[in-house]
């Protein structure tokens, strides 16, 4: 029992515990990401496009300082009326971010086939926004390109960080 208690101290002092966690700078290549955006809720495009700024602006700063011309946003879901025209002042927060993201090079892609679902034409959609024929085509197409596609999760936010940290 000696024998044990000596090696557990011994161990002990040679591994003491860490006080913090570590920081690792991950030698990221450029991203070439598509994110599929198909969300059940237009309130949920804001939680949406915090997947784009956590790989956009981190991504685009140093040491990496990539362009976020290889991130394309494929949008087909109810999200697809927050680029309407008609409906900027309702989603006026979420028409400013995709502006700034469009702004540093991201892409906006809207399917054309959401958009006659929703009877929306060309001339209804934000400027910054490229129409394409399907958007699961458009995935497929930018997956063959060496595209990571990526599909936000978002949830139901159900507690506040504070309680729960």
């Amino acid at each position: 029992m000696r024998i044990l208690f000596a090696l557990v101290t011994a161990f002990m002092l040679i591994n003491p515990a860490r006080a913090e966690a570590t920081f690792v700078q991950t030698p990221y290549a450029p991203p070439k990401v598509v994110f599929d955006f198909y969300l059940d809720d237009p309130a949920k495009m804001g939680a949406a496009l915090y997947w784009v700024r956590s790989l956009a602006i981190p991504l685009s700063q140093a040491p990496y300082e990539f362009n976020p011309e290889t991130i394309k946003v494929v949008i087909h879901g109810t999200e697809l009326v927050t680029v309407a025209k008609k409906n900027e002042a309702k989603y006026k927060e979420f028409v400013d971010r995709m502006r700034y993201y469009a702004d540093l090079g991201v892409e906006f892609k809207v399917c054309m086939l959401a958009m006659e679902d929703y009877g929306y034409s060309l001339k209804d959609l934000q400027d910054f926004v490229q129409a394409v024929p399907s958007a699961p085509a458009e995935l497929v197409h930018w997956q063959h390109q060496g595209y990571a596609v990526l599909t936000p999760q978002i949830m139901d936010k159900k507690f506040s960080i504070e309680s729960i940290r």
